[in-house]
């Protein structure tokens, strides 16, 4: 199955860069701050108490992100995603909502728009959300035992508060919901099937993401990953599955449905199995840097080219289409293709951008 992922090649439709790879996708970066501060993501060692996260000034304005928004849409997105940091921490995100659902592709169509959230302040806020024109929401839940959830985030929030998230996110009708859970192995490997089956039993789609070298601060080691294919076996033993046909060309996650009919699981592999050759995904940070890699150690600066200078005026709207294209146009990135050829000294102590920087 891996196999087919990694030999699979998209058309050559509309913009595409150097390996024939559509854009499709991007993820947009509201804010680079959180409430939580999860072990995997933003550890309490290093984005402590002193630790310096930009000013209002430095992060995109909503003006600014619906224009490089509308100019992705313009060139072939239909599929929008903010994220973070926690996203609901960006005071007026309806607002931005609101405008984002305004976005037409050329055919016509309104860009799919989601939203990842830790969950915090779902429970207040899914109504608005869905009223300003918010689709669907996926949520991360790493862990069901109270305490070792407390542990996973470190900021001692509460398991049940998460769980009214979701379900107000469902009344709102803000699906369908997914649910994110990272496996790290001797974290919460024991809790992969009752994770699956609490979800079944809710309606949801739980995806498990392996445990990824993202950043430098979460202290990843190869043997902390679970495999997918684990993952799989294990639910598959008590809960038999058979595969299911993407969705979409370029989705991240393996899919598996339950044989009895009674919904789905998904595996993201992106350290046993990767899927380089069908990434149709582009990231923009908070502060206007564009990504064409989750696994990038630069971008290309959009908030310069949009703001100008003393000496120049901002981009117009064609020159932010231009300079778009010209970045995807130039792409070639494969990590995780090219990781397993790596030394692991190599793979540990490459330079690569913060999760929480640049979203997931």
């Amino acid at each position: 199955m891996s196999n087919q992922r990694r030999a699979a090649r998209l058309p050559s439709t509309g913009l595409s860069d150097r390996r024939g790879r559509a854009l499709r996708d991007l993820r947009i970066s509201v804010t680079d701050r959180c409430n939580f501060r999860c072990v995997y993501c933003m550890p309490k060692e290093i984005f402590g108490a002193d630790y310096r996260f930009m000013e209002r000034d430095e992060l995109l304005s909503f003006d600014e992100i619906v224009r490089i928004a509308a100019a992705a849409v313009a060139l072939g997105v239909d599929k929008l995603r903010l994220t973070g940091g926690e996203p609901l921490l960006r005071r007026g995100i309806e607002e931005l909502i609101g405008r984002l659902a305004e976005l037409r592709t050329p055919d016509g169509r309104k860009p799919d728009l989601a939203l990842t959230t830790n969950g915090s302040a779902l429970r207040v806020k899914a109504g608005a959300l869905r009223a300003a024109g918010l689709d669907r929401v996926t949520v991360s839940v790493d862990s069901l035992d109270e305490g070792r959830f407390q542990a996973i985030n470190d900021v001692r929030f509460p398991l049940h508060r998460v769980f009214d998230g979701i379900a107000a996110a469902a009344d709102a009708g803000l699906g369908p919901i997914k649910i994110n859970a990272v496996v790290k192995r001797g974290v919460n490997d024991d809790e992969i099937v009752p994770l699956a089956e609490r979800f079944r039993e809710l309606g949801h789609t739980l995806r498990f993401i392996e445990f990824m070298d993202v950043g430098a601060s979460n202290g990843w080691e190869l043997g902390d990953v679970v495999p997918s294919a684990e993952i799989v076996r294990r639910i598959d033993a008590v809960h038999p599955l058979e595969p299911v046909s993407a969705s979409r060309e370029g989705e991240t996650a393996q899919r598996w449905r339950y044989r009895d009919g009674t919904g789905e699981i998904g595996v993201i592999s992106s350290v046993t199995g990767a899927f380089c050759g069908t990434c149709t995904r582009a990231r923009v940070s908070a502060e206007g840097r564009l990504f064409t890699c989750l696994f990038a150690s630069s971008g290309y600066d959009l908030r310069e080219l949009l703001r100008g200078s003393a000496d120049a005026a901002g981009a117009t709207d064609a020159e932010l289409r231009d300079a778009l294209s010209g970045v995807w146009g130039r792409r070639d990135d494969r990590y995780s293709e090219l990781r397993s050829a790596l030394p692991p000294e190599a793979a540990r102590d490459r330079e690569r951008i913060e999760m929480s920087y640049i979203g997931g």
